[in-house]
């Protein structure tokens, strides 16, 4: 009839999981065992936080659309754009052979590190 559940977070765990080292091990060894959970939390958080900064470096390199593109030059800017490459002063010849080059940059760069 009635249904229970916990609501534990990963910080509580933590100490549930102190607590029962304390039980297993006695306070002899605590220090030691309190050291150990300290460098394990580190790790955990510092692996946390370099993972939410890679997340968040890979979302700003999405290039933002502001709408639809009607002309093919816009489409061609826009795709400069997100490469690097800029397009004032440029034919549509000359950026598609840049954005060519530029992407074909990539796609050897990363086969030639395999």
């Amino acid at each position: 009839m009635f249904e229970y559940s916990l609501n534990i977070g990963g910080s509580e765990w933590m100490i549930i999981i102190f607590v029962a080292i304390v039980l297993v091990l006695g306070t002899g060894k605590l220090p030691g065992t309190a050291k150990k959970m300290g460098k394990i939390m580190s790790e955990y958080n510092k692996a946390k936080n370099e993972i939410q900064q890679q997340m968040k470096d890979v979302t700003e390199e999405i290039p933002k659309i502001s709408g639809p593109v009607e002309t093919e030059r816009e489409k061609l800017e826009m795709i400069g754009k997100s490469a690097g490459i800029k397009a004032e002063g440029k034919t549509d010849d000359e950026l598609q052979k840049e954005i060519s080059l530029k992407i074909g940059q990539k796609t050897t760069d990363i086969n030639e590190t395999k």
